[in-house]
């Protein structure tokens, strides 16, 4: 009898909340308008992608886009528009040349990429040679090597047998599965970037622990290859097939770090050929030519900052930010991840402005740096500005004023909802700011985080921090950090969709009368100092 009373008084108070939560239908209505007949989010990802190129954190392709995208917010009437320095970050790089070709026993042009803050080859010609197979599971195994790689081209061997796929690489959320999610318990968030959040094993403790494994081994591995000094490392694609390359880094950015020897992953196909021949007896030999470029004239990070001034009195100096991460790995241009999350957050802001919306608090976008390192840009901006740690407690900057950050980063789909990141008093709220886009299938809530993206530096310092559910389409199978993320993977209607919600939810928050419902604020781990 008592649960059915407490159900009964929540029914009652969710209904009260609902009703109070006022919406401009109106001006949603124009925002749905103008974000339709005269959308620009292709034409801005068009520039972030195939204008300004991969970017890598503080490489010219990273600046390129930073710059026009600052121009481009001041041309629509953003007020401080500025590439604001959150903190050192290191090295910049990018690749300049990558030709990698077996030569015996029969020549075939091999798919390549070089890792991120990796060297080149030596000399201006070709690099030839034969390969060495490496078989080493663990640390003693490696160091029967020791002495026996310098200026060698080296592979290390893999156990990985391909297998045909008879799955879709694209797919949208099921309506089963949405329900799923919007019946949720609260749970604690974890590393999955997309999807429902979770766990990344599910509690399969051998499957981790074999992960933990791989990965250490492969720490050691660099440093031994770093001290041994190989003329090429040949790497074999992470995961995926059919030419596709899920590529990320194998040296480091920071200042004084050694350079690492030239080294470029192979797609999973041409590796395993070259593994076979070289099992077989077959004497390897390719030729190589891969030249990248390390820059140290400016060790800053950047993040890019606008403003929509509030108008009014008692509520100007209180904020509303939305953002996405303008870096990108460097084996495409970052199109889905996520020129796709930043062209729908300055299409938002162009939408609100194209308007004339005189938002009662400010609104503030956030282009950040450094999120595939770590969410550096983000961290360090709440580090600077909203809140900190000292002598393990919270010092608060600007973290009572903002009101709420919105993150949109996990590709091309359209918005099917929100994660409530365990805040179940902005529910009520965002259901009613759903309602408008239910039709166009936006109507989920869940209370389970996600992980993995830069909202997480505003929800772990007591800001609502959102990302938005998202149609997965080709993320996890096709685009996330490949060489197959570019423009002709961005679903343009998907977009549209997306912006349009996004700029309704950055103004129903700048015009309420309160900000958004907080959670209790934890006190801070040992850990956070400083982030």
């Amino acid at each position: 009898m008592r649960k059915t009373t407490i159900s009964f008084l929540f029914v009652i108070i969710a209904g009260s909340l609902l009703a109070q939560e006022r919406v401009n239908l109106d001006m949603i209505n124009k925002i749905k308008k103008e974000g339709t007949d005269n959308s620009k989010v292709m034409e801005t990802a068009f520039y972030l992608t195939d204008v300004s190129g991969p970017r890598l954190t503080s490489s010219p392709g990273f600046m390129n886009a930073a710059n026009w995208a600052k121009n481009k917010l001041t041309e629509w009437g953003l007020v401080n528009a500025q590439l604001e320095p959150w903190g050192e970050f290191g090295k910049s790089w990018r690749q300049e040349r990558c030709y990698v070709a077996m030569t015996a026993p029969y020549y075939q042009p091999l798919i390549a990429m070089p890792r991120a803050w990796t060297g080149s080859t030596r000399g201006k010609k070709e690099l030839r040679g034969e390969i060495v197979l490496i078989k080493a599971n663990d640390t003693l195994e490696l160091a029967k090597y020791a002495g026996k790689i310098k200026d060698k081209i080296i592979m290390t061997w893999s156990p990985t047998q391909l297998k045909p796929s008879f799955d879709a690489d694209g797919h949208r959320f099921a309506d089963t599965s949405l329900e799923k999610m919007a019946k949720a318990e609260m749970r604690q968030p974890g590393g999955s970037r997309g999807g429902q959040g979770g766990n990344r094993f599910q509690g399969d403790s051998a499957q981790r622990a074999a992960f933990i494994n791989r990965g250490a081994v492969q720490r050691k591995m660099t440093e031994f290859f770093l001290k041994e000094k190989p003329a090429l490392v040949l790497s074999m694609n992470a995961s995926g097939n059919d030419g596709t390359l899920f590529v990320s880094s194998g040296g480091s950015y920071t200042k004084d770090a050694a350079e690492a020897p030239a080294s470029v992953t192979l797609s999973s196909d041409d590796y395993l050929r070259l593994q076979r021949l070289i099992e077989g007896g077959i004497k390897v030999e390719i030729e190589a030519n891969v030249k990248t470029r390390f820059y140290n004239d400016d060790l800053k990070g950047y993040n890019v900052i606008a403003e929509i001034p509030g108008t009014d009195p008692a509520l100007k100096d209180e904020v509303v930010m939305l953002g996405g991460h303008l870096d990108s790995w460097h084996a495409a241009t970052g199109a889905t991840d996520n020129a796709a999350g930043c062209s729908v957050m300055l299409e938002a802001i162009r939408i609100l402005k194209a308007l004339g919306v005189q938002p009662r608090r400010t609104i503030r976008i956030a282009l950040w740096s450094g999120e595939e390192q770590g969410l550096f840009g983000s961290r360090n901006y709440v580090k600077n500005h909203v809140a900190d740690t000292a002598a393990g407690k919270w010092v608060f900057k600007d973290q009572p004023r903002i009101s709420a950050y919105f993150n949109l980063d996990n590709g091309t789909g359209k918005i099917r909802g929100v994660y409530l990141q365990g805040n179940e008093a902005v529910r009520p709220i965002f259901t009613t700011w759903l309602e408008p886009f239910n039709e166009i299938g936006a109507k989920t809530l869940t209370i389970n985080n996600t992980g993995g993206t830069d909202h997480l530096s505003f929800d772990r310092v007591g800001v609502p921090g959102f990302q938005f559910i998202q149609d997965e389409i080709e993320y996890d199978t096709r685009t996330h950090h490949t060489n197959m993320d570019t423009y002709d993977h961005l679903v343009p209607e998907d977009l549209k969709q997306a912006a349009v919600i996004v700029a309704s939810f950055v103004y129903n928050a700048a015009m309420r009368d309160e900000k958004l419902p907080r959670k209790e604020l934890a006190a801070p781990a040992g850990n956070q100092r400083g982030f």
